[in-house]
């Protein structure tokens, strides 16, 4: 169906519901990330199942089949020129968001202005930037492009941690899989947490990270030493965050004074011990909540924190929820 879809009208989601139309308007070109697509695709098309008000629809310059990145041809279900905007226009990242189609780029900049939300996936956010759809605003892309986002677009705001950033109608998220994410945080947002929780568990995935949570772990954030001793503290702070792991305790270890060590680890490691063990910490709490039900307090003392409050204290200032909240918004029901 060509053309805008006539605003959404959306009541409180009750399993079965006859809400409003939304036109999800995927857009594709040669060189998408296949996952980019087809990922918040199914999340978009399970809501759809359960009543939700979701009508997904393809598009391409000139309606032509696409090439993705990984070889698999999307035919896709109609011209881009065909339409002046949507509900919801979706921009998939891949190889062909780095030099992108003119026609894309063009189209985007005319039509994506009208459209009630602008959502990009991975590196998809290079092509709302080439629209001028990200100026001003803060965003996010996937981890190895951030620096990149940055100098291209220096009005942008670009955010290297957070799997997700929504700023005003526009939302753009992290590398690959975290635009599942982003699509049930979008359909949380519209239907509500249940709606998203009953998808979720189709797709086997946990109902969502929340936007803030880091795009990857603390030991893949950080470099890896090289130097043996200062590689064998680093798998020491992962393999034990409820020791001492005092930069005196680390030192030792490591055999060197605390001066040098302190010095040696930053250089090589590019942060600091302190700052590489609270993350190490922090990550190590989360799976303990994500993957375990052990009580809040169990899992402070097995992580370094202590005591539940200085867990809270820490998970609050990093993610911005509680460990029960934390608990509650990542895991599912068996």
């Amino acid at each position: 169906m060509a053309g805008k879809v006539g605003k959404t009208s959306l009541r409180s989601f009750d399993g079965i519901g006859t809400l409003g139309g939304m036109q999800v308007l995927i857009v594709l070109f040669d060189g998408v990330q296949s996952l980019d697509v087809t990922g918040p695709m199914e999340v978009f098309a399970g809501a759809a199942r359960l009543g939700g008000p979701y009508a997904v629809t393809t598009a391409g310059p000139g309606g032509r089949p696409i090439r993705t990145t990984s070889g698999l041809t999307l035919v896709p279900d109609a011209a881009l020129e065909s339409f002046e905007t949507a509900d919801m226009v979706l921009v998939p990242g891949g190889e062909g968001s780095r030099a992108p189609a003119p026609a894309v780029v063009a189209w985007l900049a005319a039509h994506g202005p009208a459209a009630d939300r602008v959502v990009s996936v991975c590196t998809g956010a290079f092509l709302l930037g080439e629209a001028g759809l990200l100026d001003g605003r803060r965003a996010t892309t996937h981890w190895a492009y951030c620096a990149t986002l940055a100098r291209r677009f220096p009005s942008v705001t670009v955010e290297s941690d957070p799997i997700f950033v929504r700023d005003g109608n526009v939302y753009t998220s992290a590398g690959v899989t975290a635009g599942i994410d982003l699509a049930l945080a979008i359909v949380e947002e519209d239907l509500g947490r249940d709606a998203a929780l009953t998808i979720a568990r189709h797709l086997v995935v946990f109902l969502r990270r929340p936007g803030n949570q880091a795009q990857f772990s603390a030991p893949l954030a950080a470099q890896t030493a090289s130097r043996d001793s200062l590689r064998d503290v680093q798998r020491w702070i992962v393999e034990h965050p409820e020791a001492d792991l005092s930069v005196e305790a680390l030192a030792g270890r490591a055999s060197l004074s605390p001066r040098q060590f302190a010095r040696a680890f930053r250089a090589e490691i590019g942060v600091s011990p302190g700052r590489y063990v609270d993350r190490v910490r922090l990550e190590a709490a989360r799976r303990l909540l994500e993957d375990t039900g052990d009580s809040v307090e169990h899992v402070a003392r097995s992580t370094g924190y202590g005591t539940s409050e200085t867990l809270r204290r820490a998970l609050t200032k990093a993610l911005g929820v509680s460990p029960t909240e934390y608990r509650r918004r990542f895991t599912t029901p068996a």
